[in-house]
């Protein structure tokens, strides 16, 4: 049967199981927006394209399937590529489609035309221009394979508005699943080999292409083999943090027995992530390209295999791939030579990672982590951005269980609450705490509006230090004393979120912050979204760092001083 293409569109992406898509409006698709008035997609507008690409960046990570996102073009698409970075670097599966210019224009700088390919082709995985209405299929099936395969990451199709319009006969492609990646036997049998024969083995987890599946895979393995396991940057919720083989995690402000304990290891293991410049600590944690520990490097990529680092063993194979193979492979030979200390690393991240007593008087953020962390169910989703203000939760915060997280390892501002509007809408009966800093709140503040409008009734804190406290940091480190370019006049952000219908409250005590967060779980229990607005101490720039401590230290200052009041670098 004859239908339009912007409706055999919407038709294919029901078929891959799309459930929701995130979009600002324009007329450049006007064709796939009325198709999705009689979907069972469910439409989420947001405020920005910006926020609109974060949302669905969002829901890739949650769902290991791309999340979907519509702009328009030109300035549609410019705003919606922070969020197709994000993706990119966070290896998320991602699908953008962009409204275009009539194909008879294209070339020509029509209004608001961009060449799509030329724009986003360093950013996304794919990025190309559907030619045809009869080849919709073709190009979302292979889009989706993409976008789902090896590292995950964004693809971007830009519509033509006539093509859009044209009919067609082409059937929808079937549904697309990702190929998972084994390891051969020879493989499995010279990881065993090489964890029989080392004395002090750490497994790094990280990247992704997890599932709830691997997660436990992992831990099976870990407990099998007695393996002290590190996650990666933003990925704490791959591995039960209060476990007794769980070491931390290696992101900025890295604790300093961790990196001891990394430097010292002679086998690690990195399962999944690419070991960047985050977790990598500069690409000094390990040398570049041989590293002095053996290693092992498994991931779904082979072009990601060898990239910077040499390993011993090159593993081309997804998490849970590896992980049932291992798994299933005859265990250790004997008890391995590291059990003794296989739970001290878990003794040294709970010393490091511990909250110090906080007191009645002016809102301290380790007062804020403390009643969050005793009040504050396991299966909560925490979402945060970049600042400063992170530092706190990724220090003291305990992440016991997989996809509790939604963090940017690129780190982009305004990632929290785009993100815990996503995550509110896919898990409507679990608590989502988002955490922003006010200058990271105010970079996508307007989705707030998304969240009431769509009842996702998520419970903001947003960290007001008056300042852009990453930056002005580092400033009195290079610069002592000499601000420019960092203060922040800011609004009452409980005001604002009263605007929207929100609720919304002012916390500028210790002891006042137990009654404000009942209250605003009440506001969320009941459909509504909540806003904190907390009110802190700008000196107070990081956890057991003062920013005048931080201008004493100057240009000696490290942030991975092993020192136990170590300042951590910014997130």
């Amino acid at each position: 049967m004859a239908r339009s293409g912007g409706r055999l569109l919407v038709e294919a992406l029901e078929e891959q199981g799309t459930e929701r898509v995130f979009c600002v409006p324009g007329e450049s698709y006007l064709e796939a927006l009325d198709a999705l008035r009689d979907s069972k997609i469910r439409l989420i507008v947001a405020r920005q394209e910006g926020g609109a690409a974060l949302m669905a960046e969002a829901e890739g990570k949650m769902s290991g399937r791309p999340g979907i996102c519509f702009v328009t073009r030109g300035p549609g698409a410019t705003n919606a590529s922070a969020g197709v970075h994000v993706a990119r670097q966070d290896s998320t599966p991602m699908i953008l489609f962009v409204g275009q210019v009539e194909r008879a224009h294209l070339g020509r700088e029509a209004f608001q035309e961009v060449d799509m390919a030329a724009f986003f082709g360093p950013l996304a995985k794919w990025a190309a221009t559907i030619p045809d209405a009869d080849r919709i299929p073709e190009y979302v099936s292979r889009a989706f394979h993409v976008a789902m395969s090896g590292r995950p990451g964004p693809v971007v199709l830009a519509l033509p508005e006539d093509m859009l319009v044209d009919r067609t006969e082409a059937a929808v492609p079937r549904r697309v699943e990702a190929a998972e990646q084994t390891p051969s036997a020879a493989q499995i049998e010279w990881v065993r080999r090489l964890l029989s024969i080392s004395r002090r083995p750490t497994l790094i987890a990280g990247g992704s292409r997890w599932t709830p599946e691997a997660v436990r895979a992992l831990r099976a393995v870990a407990e099998r083999w007695m393996l002290p396991v590190a996650c990666s940057f933003r990925r704490q919720s791959l591995f039960d943090n209060e476990h007794p083989l769980y070491a931390g995690h290696l992101g900025l402000g890295l604790d300093g027995a961790l990196r001891k304990r990394v430097e010292a290891s002679d086998l690690v293991i990195l399962l999944g992530g690419r070991f960047s410049e985050i977790p990598s600590q500069g690409y000094e944690l390990l040398k570049v390209p041989s590293p002095d520990q053996r290693l092992i490097h498994i991931h779904p990529d082979p072009d990601e295999l060898g990239r910077v680092y040499a390993p011993n063993l090159s593993v081309c194979a997804t998490p849970g791939g590896f992980l049932g193979a291992l798994h299933e492979a005859e265990g250790p030979p004997s008890t391995p030579l590291w059990a003794p200390e296989a739970a001290r690393p878990h003794a040294a991240f709970e010393i490091w990672s511990a909250l110090p007593e906080t007191t009645p008087g002016p809102l301290a953020m380790e007062a804020v982590m403390a009643h969050l962390r005793e009040t504050t169910p396991n299966d909560a989703i925490t979402t945060n951005g970049a600042g400063n203000y992170a530092a706190w939760l990724h220090r003291h915060w305990r992440w016991r269980r997989y996809g509790t997280q939604l963090a940017p390892t690129s780190g982009s501002m305004g990632y929290g609450l785009p993100a815990a509007v996503a995550a509110k809408l896919r898990h409507p009966k679990r608590e989502v705490l988002c955490f922003a800093g006010d200058g990271c709140w105010q970079m996508t503040m307007q989705e707030l509006g998304t969240a009431a409008q769509e009842g996702a009734a998520l419970l903001a804190l947003i960290c007001d230090n008056g300042q852009y406290g990453t930056i002005r940091m580092h400033q009195e480190r290079a610069h002592p004393g000499r601000q420019s370019g960092t203060a922040l006049k800011n609004p009452d952000f409980a005001a604002v979120a009263q605007a929207y219908g929100v609720f919304g409250q002012r916390v500028e005590r210790n002891e006042d912050l137990p009654e404000a967060l009942a209250a605003a779980r009440a506001a969320t229990a009941a459909g509504r979204p909540a806003v904190l607005h907390l009110i802190l101490d700008p000196e107070a720039i990081s956890p057991g760092r003062r920013l005048e401590r931080v201008a004493e230290a100057g240009a000696g200052f490290r942030a991975d001083s092993a020192l136990p009041d170590a300042e951590p670098e910014p997130l």
